[in-house]
């Protein structure tokens, strides 16, 4: 089992940046996939970034604006999110794919907004 605990979530303004930041209870392999997805109101849950066996993948509405990093002791898992847009705005999950099984944490909300 492993809990999930993400922060930094809050209200920032359009062009703005905010970091994410999302805590395992325990290392989590470089080869498992650590990543973030978002869910909009009212629309389905999407992957946003993930890095597996150092490398990284992007949707493409964040590529250039977003990046996704691991720390050494492989056990958080960072977003930094720069130009940010009012389509931004969406409840962040931290996500750790382990043996087949997808572990979630609770979520964060961003909101992008003047």
């Amino acid at each position: 089992q492993v809990q999930l605990v993400e922060s930094g979530g809050g209200l920032v303004q359009p062009g703005g940046s905010r970091r994410l930041s999302c805590a395992a209870s325990r290392k989590i392999f470089d080869t498992n996939g650590m990543g973030w997805y978002r869910q909009a109101p009212g629309k389905e849950r999407e992957l946003v970034a993930m890095h597996t066996s150092g490398r990284s993948t992007y949707a493409d509405s964040v590529k250039g604006r977003f990046t996704i990093s691991r720390n050494y002791a492989g056990n958080t898992v960072y977003l930094q999110m720069n130009s940010l847009k009012p389509e931004d705005t969406a409840v962040y999950y931290c996500n750790a794919r382990i043996a087949l099984t997808d572990y979630w944490g609770k979520g964060t909300l961003v909101t992008v907004s003047s």
